[in-house]
């Protein structure tokens, strides 16, 4: 249905329109434009001309053609149904665009985020004379078998009201009247959907610390640099390190309760996979589909620009929604550099002053805007919930000086570097342990010591520390060799070699090694640092390195990644005594 009439285009510039004639408009309006009603967004006003961004493609549009207001700004639908969905970049259902354009998206079709004709099993959570405010959860409809969504009071919703009207238990579509709140004579009929705009953040009642991990099952993520629920993190590295395939990773088997996944701007191949695969994964924790617990936005490379502008804030609106019901989500952002490469083609064509590189002077902005929307809240119904944003970042050239990886490491506090030389030796995940850091440590520390007896956060230390050591120690071995270091210092080269090839890598397709519980983590970080003292005493009493390295031992702690199962920790604990047996026995033989 048009809306009012509130200019003509006067210039079309790609996807970015001049409009004159102005006369009733406001900013980041929703507006439709020509009689195909392209979906497009104000973003600029000056006097009787505006410039509209259009979210499809422009190809058509001419001067002189319509433009028509909305009188609400580019806002999510939110209601029972999003999750098991894939949208485009402005919330628009694909598969419901494929039945009605076949494969390629038609000009100006439209489409409801939700499916209004389904019925859902609606139960009240409160009584007729109750006194609600925004906010308030007033019923509970099962979305899957994991999800229970519950209806809650809209957050534009202001003061408090009195229940005038609940519907009994029974099965309601989204649009139908299930709520009445009164409000000294002013009425408000609610359903179960609510609109929200995009690039406002939903309120929220306050901001809690961050002090419990989002558990990932990636061992050189989880103990050496762990990420909290509500936390922000970026994934930096050049083609073909992996940013794509450890966000699957983490969003197969992370412990959030919600994956909202953005494939912003990437290859339509990567999306394929995304699409093909995700259906056919399976939750680790109930055995079902993983699309029980995902939403998927798919905004290619080949589709619109503008719209690609649109997905991020698309995406974490959803998640802030689910978060508003006590539930912890995790946002894939894959990835943001094509988020920001967008910004700057819009920004070109609307022929701002740009900054380094050419981005817009507002990148900074823009980016920290997107982060601070994370964090650990209690929502305005009184529960806890998260957003844990988890964003790619693909630096031309692997370059992590550029001005969107710079930017994003500001407003980041945590950063897991990609190494191209770690990829190319088929070390995955190639997150270095150089470039990498947490500044989540000290707020993790008390929760993953309570999982170790206290000894997590000295082990971390330790074994960083023997890193760095190694690091510096390859740098004499480039120059002298071997043979030039004591066994003491070889000794190290040796744990560190052993370190990162059973506990910092990980094999996604094995069955064992794909996910490893922290109580595994644990026991695997104290049998490698054992292994290191007990060596280290037994090279002081004179034994030969070499016939520390030849223990049959030291063979099963290298293959423990795929032979313990999470299930079977007690099996780490055997073989650390069979290595202290082991150690003590050689060390008595070459013992004074």
């Amino acid at each position: 249905m048009q809306g009012r009439i509130i200019g003509q285009v006067k210039r079309v510039n790609g996807p970015v329109l001049q409009v004159k004639g102005i006369t009733d408009a406001a900013m980041e309006e929703l507006v439709h434009v020509g009689e195909a009603q392209l979906v497009g967004e104000i973003v600029k006003l000056s006097g009787t001309t505006a410039t509209v961004q259009v979210y499809e493609d422009a190809t058509g549009i001419a001067p002189g053609d319509n433009v028509y207001g909305s009188g609400m700004p580019l806002s999510c639908e939110l209601a029972p149904g999003l999750i098991g969905n894939i949208y485009d970049g402005i919330q628009r259902p694909l598969e419901e665009l494929r039945r009605q354009s076949g494969d390629f998206i038609g000009k100006g079709i439209s489409a409801t985020a939700v499916d209004e004709t389904r019925k859902w099993h609606f139960v009240p959570s409160v009584r007729e004379g109750d006194e609600l405010e925004a906010g308030a959860v007033f019923g509970t409809v099962q979305e899957t078998s994991r999800i229970t969504h519950r209806i809650m009071v809209p957050c534009d919703y202001v003061g408090k009201g009195v229940v005038t009207f609940l519907a009994p238990e029974g099965d309601y579509t989204v649009r139908e009247h299930i709520c009445t709140l009164d409000q000294n004579g002013a009425e408000r009929r609610l359903d179960m959907v609510q609109h929200h705009p995009i690039r406002i953040p939903r309120p929220i009642r306050e901001r809690l610390d961050l002090n419990v991990p989002l558990i990932t099952g990636l061992r050189v993520i989880d103990s050496l640099f762990p990420l909290a629920k509500g936390g922000t993190v970026a994934i930096p590295g050049g083609f073909g390190t992996g940013k794509t395939m450890t966000q699957h990773s983490i969003a197969q088997w992370c412990d959030a309760d919600i994956i909202v996944y953005i494939g912003c701007g990437e290859r339509g191949n990567e999306m394929t996979d995304v699409l093909r695969e995700f259906p056919h994964l399976v939750d680790p924790r109930t055995g079902k589909s993983l699309m029980e617990r995902t939403i998927l936005i798919a905004n290619t490379s080949n589709m619109p620009v503008s719209a690609r502008e649109a997905s991020i804030y698309t995406g974490i609106t959803m998640a802030e929604y689910y978060r508003d019901m006590g539930y912890n989500v995790a946002i894939m952002a894959d990835s943001t550099s094509r988020w920001a490469e967008a910004l700057r083609e819009l920004s070109g064509r609307m022929e701002e002053m740009p900054a380094e590189e050419g981005f817009p002077a507002y990148l900074a902005t823009r980016i920290a805007q997107f982060y601070e929307r994370a964090g650990h809240v209690r929502a305005l119904c009184g529960d806890e919930g998260s957003v844990s944003v988890i964003g790619a970042v693909s630096p031309p050239g692997g370059d992590f000086s550029e001005p969107v990886t710079q930017h994003t490491r500001r407003f980041v506090r945590c950063f897991w570097g990609l190494d191209r030389s770690l990829a190319s030796a088929r070390h995955y995940p190639a997150i270095s342990w150089l470039d990498s850091y947490s500044e989540y440590t000290d707020e993790l520390k008390e929760w993953w010591d309570d999982k170790s007896q206290g000894h997590w956060s000295t082990s971390r230390e330790r074994m960083m520390d023997l890193l760095q050591k190694e690091t510096r120690l390859q740098q004499i071995v480039k120059l002298v060799g071997n043979d030039a270091l004591p066994d003491s210092q070889n000794f190290i080269l040796e744990v560190c070699t052993l370190f990162k090839n059973a506990f910092l890598q990980q094999n996604a397709f094995d069955e064992i090694d794909r996910y490893c519980s922290p109580a595994k983590q644990i026991a695997m970080m104290d049998i490698i640092l054992s292994y290191y003292d007990l060596g280290c005493e037994a090279i002081a009493k004179g034994v030969p390195m070499v016939k520390i390295r030849r223990l049959a031992v030291v063979q099963d702690i290298a293959r423990m990644r795929f032979t313990v199962s999470n299930d079977k920790v007690e099996d780490i604990d055997r073989l650390s005594l069979r290595l202290q047996r082991s150690m003590a026995q050689l060390g008595g033989l070459y013992e004074d």
